[in-house]
């Protein structure tokens, strides 16, 4: 049957095509208004988005049409469809087929390959009732083709707490290996809760029409994590910077006065710590087995209010105590989560995006913050 859109979770909407739907993690106004192209291709990369429904079927079949993105010279591993079953990892599905856009970063230009539909088969389900959560791909956009099972399908109707997160590629889960396993997501699955993921790869500028979606969206929790972009980006001058983070807060509080607000800062990253943006390629990294990332600004360059990750961290921590009259907002050091300690013991593989490993570490400690007894989102 064509899988039913009230089956997904964690998105803004679904986009009807000529194969079956599309799951958009941002609204058509948005991508109507700005449709930037790097934005575009990370919002309809569904990280956080899943297909939740029970059933007593013993095999169950998904058939999906990714489209991914490649860079000549800089391959990465496909992306993975994981499917829990009563709660426990029962398969993690690499992506085979789909179309695929290949650039070249030295020309920029990119060429078109078509390709088939990918069938993720469940099958040897005990016999009995389950809830099925089918976590959907951070890194490749999917067009959800057909859902098949030898039994009904029904959507699940249990509710939790709903926690919307915005931030960086780090949110949208880069370098992670699996759906499930982006910081966000183990840190939801921690604490047992829902999860939209609104990290969005190269695109946490402190946008209005992000603080707007945010405003709009059911919430118990919202965080934010801001600032690592707009450094690499060289997008903002401190004089900017400040002014738009209280603008952003401000919009959300318009929707959400009293749900608890975190305000989180960048993790480290040695390139941006002291030296601004803009950030770029190492060029003589391009066709190794490790892309690298580096940062072209000047080192202590910060005098006429250029941006960097210390910088952005004291500005954003004096930010949230001049707003100290709004008692669930709270401020947390993105260091606290993976600092200079964890860079030595789990550095970036690219110097700029965690491994898996550190993934995981990141995302136990965030529930372990945020989500305990005396945490703001307790």
């Amino acid at each position: 049957m064509p899988v039913p859109s009230d089956l997904l979770r964690g998105l803004a909407e679904t986009e009807v095509t000529p194969r079956g739907i599309r799951p958009h993690r941002l609204p058509a106004w948005v991508r109507q208004q700005f449709p930037d192209g790097q934005l575009l291709a990370m919002e309809s990369q569904p990280s956080g988005v899943r297909l939740v429904f029970r059933t007593a079927a013993s095999t169950l079949d998904l058939v999906t049409h990714p489209t991914r993105i490649t860079y000549l010279g800089a391959e990465r591993p496909r992306g993975r469809i994981d499917v829990y079953v009563d709660g426990v990892l029962a398969l993690r599905d690499p992506l085979g087929g789909g179309d695929r856009v290949k650039v070249d970063l030295t020309s920029g230009q990119s060429v078109f390959h078509p390709g088939s539909a990918h069938t993720t088969r469940v099958s040897g389900l005990p016999a009995g009732r389950h809830r099925i959560e089918v976590w959907l791909p951070h890194n490749e956009s999917v067009e959800l083709v057909d859902l098949r099972s030898d039994a009904p399908i029904e959507p699940d109707d249990a509710t939790l707490p709903l926690w919307v997160h915005h931030g960086s590629s780090i949110s949208h889960g880069s370098n992670a290996v699996a759906p499930s396993e982006t910081w966000p997501a183990v840190a939801a699955r921690r604490a047992g809760v829902e999860l939209r993921n609104l990290g969005l790869g190269g695109s946490a500028f402190v946008d209005p029409f992000l603080a707007r979606v945010i405003r709009d969206a059911p919430a118990d929790y919202i965080s934010v994590k801001l600032g690592i972009n707009v450094v690499n980006l060289d997008g903002m001058r401190l004089r900017t910077f400040v002014p738009a983070v209280h603008g952003f807060l401000d919009t959300i509080r318009d929707g959400h006065p009293d749900v608890p607000l975190l305000l989180i800062s960048p993790l480290f990253c040695g390139i941006h710590e002291d030296t601004p943006g803009p950030g770029a390629i190492d060029p003589d990294s391009i066709g190794t087995d490790q892309v690298r990332f580096v940062a072209t600004g000047t080192p202590g360059d910060v005098a006429l209010g250029r941006l960097t990750l210390q910088v952005i961290r004291r500005e954003l921590r004096s930010l949230a105590e001049r707003r100290a009259a709004d008692k669930n907002l709270h401020y947390l050091d993105g260091t606290t989560l993976y600092g200079p300690a964890d860079a030595v013991d789990l550095p970036l593989p690219d110097g700029l995006h965690p491994s898996p490993e550190a993934h995981q570490r990141i995302g136990t400690r965030f529930a372990e913050y945020a989500f305990t007894p005396d945490g703001p989102f307790a």
